[in-house]
């Protein structure tokens, strides 16, 4: 079984004194004074005096080695040991072998595929624990608040498009109820649509328990026929009350004559019934 050493470094390689200084503070301050983590770079060191590690390159494989603690780019800090692995030193070139093909250094991207991404790799291929989870928190966290970004990103383009759609559809309806209403009569649906007539009718059906909508014709029809129903109504009530008024006056007369004729009758026989005394 064979160690596998984890070596750490301060990332320095800005090429400006200052940014590399201010690393080196962030660094003490997040992860030497509250543990959380900060900017580092990191290999594995198995079977010999090597580290392995992944960087940024145009052509080639991103895999590269250098003497272990020693790599000239940026600052070294610490190393400790992950565990130890059961390959031989064959079983683990052939891993790096692998490793060479599938991890080209055009690949390479600071937040998601950088050298602490390699190695954790690395050691799980060796069957050995991963890096600590202060060593790439800050990419992590990083690559983290990119995807919740990118995410946000496209649900607003989401909705944003099904905003437009439904906007489009509200535009053509809009269009559609217009131009029926101003539009000629070349079918039902044309002279029905947007026509305030037929749609104050259609209110007023729906109040009526058991109507059904009517077309602007029949809404036409049904009124000139309540008119002429009325105006026969009021004339047939005019005659009426004519012909009652006209009858009243004749009957009277006919029984005021009727008793002047009796009247008469009575004093033609008074004076036969006295002369008839008369003569007795």
């Amino acid at each position: 079984m064979m160690e596998v050493i984890l070596h750490i470094y301060d990332v320095t390689n800005s090429g400006s004194d200052k940014t590399n200084n201010t690393i080196v503070q962030i660094n003490k301050i997040f992860k030497d004074g509250i543990g959380l983590g900060g900017i580092f770079h990191s290999a594995i060191q198995v079977y010999g005096d090597d580290e392995w590690s992944f960087g940024f390159c145009e052509q080639g494989s991103g895999v590269f080695s250098c003497p272990s603690g020693k790599n000239p780019m940026y600052t070294y800090r610490e190393s400790m040991v992950l565990g130890r692995t059961n390959f031989s030193i064959f079983r683990v070139n052939q891993i790096l072998r692998e490793l060479s093909r599938e991890w080209p250094g055009s690949s390479y991207d600071l937040l998601s595929k950088n050298c602490n991404h390699f190695c954790d790799e690395f050691c799980e291929r060796l069957g050995v624990p991963k890096l600590p989870g202060w060593v790439n928190r800050f990419a992590n966290a990083g690559d983290t608040a990119v995807e919740i970004a990118e995410s946000t990103a496209l649900r607003l383009r989401q909705a944003k498009t099904e905003i437009v759609s439904a906007s489009k559809v509200a535009y053509r309806f809009l269009v559609g109820v217009t131009s029926g209403s101003s539009g000629g009569n070349d079918s039902p649906s044309n002279s029905n649509r947007g026509s305030p007539r037929f749609q104050a009718a259609w209110f007023k059906n729906l109040i009526s328990p058991g109507a059904k909508p009517s077309g602007s014709s029949e809404i036409e029809t049904q009124e000139d026929n309540v008119l002429q129903q009325q105006r026969q109504h009021n004339f047939a009530q005019t005659m009426r009350q004519n012909f009652q008024d006209s009858e009243r006056p004749r009957h009277q007369s006919s029984q005021d004559l009727g008793r002047t004729l009796q009247h008469n009758l009575k004093d033609s026989e008074l004076p036969r019934q006295q002369n008839s005394w008369n003569e007795i």
